[in-house]
């Protein structure tokens, strides 16, 4: 959310449903949107456009703590907010939302049937997808059957991680060299070089990896990494009194975690935060679950780098692609925006609670009201499911007749 368009709830709401999808009718009650011309020119990865700053000292701080508030609700804190209506009725109300987002492991046939003949490509979160929510940042370690299930995904297809941690976090946490990665929201790629010509190589830059192999990087907000250093160190310095409060430098933004702070402490570290970003013009504060990010002022998000990949990887413009993005944030909702509105794809929201999104199917078990399966999970199981799928397919491919004669008698 950036609060400097004065935007205080984090939620963003499901677009009226409309026809004449190029996905067709197969699943017209599931992928409600149209296409929406064509996509987007590669230009837009050359010079990236700022977004005008607003005026932070405009922004009131009460909206602030609601879209703190608002960001990260609990299924045990929608109970105890509802205690006085039955349970049956919460329940009720979660099954009408499964059926507005389907769960993706009960719709598994259908997505897979749509799926046939097409190239698909996965794009996945890391907390809260492929690792649990934790109270320290640094503890989110993804299982190593999870691990395993990433790694089987990307033999079949091409995979990317987009997250909010930095590249190279995100990279020690997965280790898996079979990816793409992208830090910062999007900020930070490693990937395959963008095919559009030799002017946007003013974004990249050579590296090593951690096999010291040269890759290439895609960072478009590279300017804005003295700002962002200087910030993070000014967050540190306001926050450390603040009992719980955890600043994380993820390269290309900061986020401030309040998920360990009292809630009455709330209003402080929303104060101090502001206190230290009025002085930066040039960045924005969005919010995720229970973490404050700032960030550069600049088109690109998940989104972006989605629609990034997608064209570095040979499979932008092709109707024969379909684009999965798994995720559990707000910042997702920007990758699930462009998957819906540009024809290309869909995505899963993984939420244990219901909530409005761009999402076209969710994973949560729809018979809990509240959490006893972990989401991770459930993402594992439909990742699992992915490779169980494409191997059968390639068995029917392959399928030749028994070495042995055949008696015709």
């Amino acid at each position: 959310m950036d609060i400097t368009n004065n935007q205080v709830s984090p939620v963003i709401m499901d677009p009226a449903p409309v026809n004449n999808s190029r996905f067709g009718g197969v699943l017209s009650s599931l992928l409600p949107y149209p296409k929406q011309g064509t996509s987007s020119s590669s230009s837009k990865y050359i010079t990236i456009p700022r977004r005008k700053p607003g005026k932070l000292d405009d922004v009131r701080s009460n909206g602030w703590l609601d879209a703190m508030k608002a960001s990260s609700p609990t299924c045990k804190k929608l109970a105890a907010d509802n205690s006085d209506i039955a349970l049956e009725d919460i329940d009720s109300a979660h099954l009408s939302w499964m059926l507005k987002y389907p769960s993706a492991l009960r719709s598994f046939e259908h997505i897979v049937n749509f799926a046939n003949g097409k190239r698909i490509a996965i794009f996945l979160d890391y907390d809260g997808t492929l690792s649990p929510i934790v109270d320290d940042p640094d503890s989110a370690f993804m299982s190593t059957e999870m691990r395993s299930a990433v790694k089987n995904v990307a033999k079949y297809f091409p995979t990317a991680i987009i997250s909010g941690r930095s590249r190279d976090k995100v990279y020690d946490l997965v280790g898996l060299n079979e990816l793409y990665y992208a830090g910062s929201h999007g900020m930070d790629i490693m990937g395959p070089i963008h095919k559009s010509g030799s002017e946007d190589c003013l974004n990249y830059v050579k590296s090593t990896d951690q096999q010291r192999k040269m890759v290439n990087l895609f960072q478009p907000a590279r300017e804005f990494l003295p700002a962002i250093d200087k910030v993070f160190r000014a967050l540190v310095e306001s926050t450390k009194g603040i009992r719980g409060a955890n600043v994380e430098n993820h390269k290309f933004c900061t986020s401030v975690h309040y998920r360990n702070v009292e809630e009455k402490d709330w209003p402080i570290v929303a104060h101090r935060v502001r206190d230290v970003l009025k002085d930066y013009p040039g960045l924005q504060l969005t919010h995720g679950r229970k973490v404050l990010e700032v960030r550069p002022l600049i088109e690109w998000n998940k989104g972006e780098a989605v629609e990034f990949l997608l064209e570095s990887l040979g499979l932008s413009s092709r109707n024969d692609v379909l684009a999965i993005h798994i995720g559990d944030d707000n910042s997702d909702e920007d990758a699930f925006r462009v998957l819906r509105t540009g024809n290309i794809g869909f995505g899963i929201l993984v939420s244990s609670f219901p909530k409005e999104t761009r999402a076209v199917y969710s994973l949560k078990d729809p018979a809990e009201v509240l959490p006893s399966i972990r989401s991770d999970h459930l993402v594992m199981e439909f990742l699992k499911s992915l490779v169980s799928w494409k191997e059968m397919q390639r068995h029917r491919a392959t399928y030749q007749s028994p070495p042995y004669p055949v008696n015709s008698s």
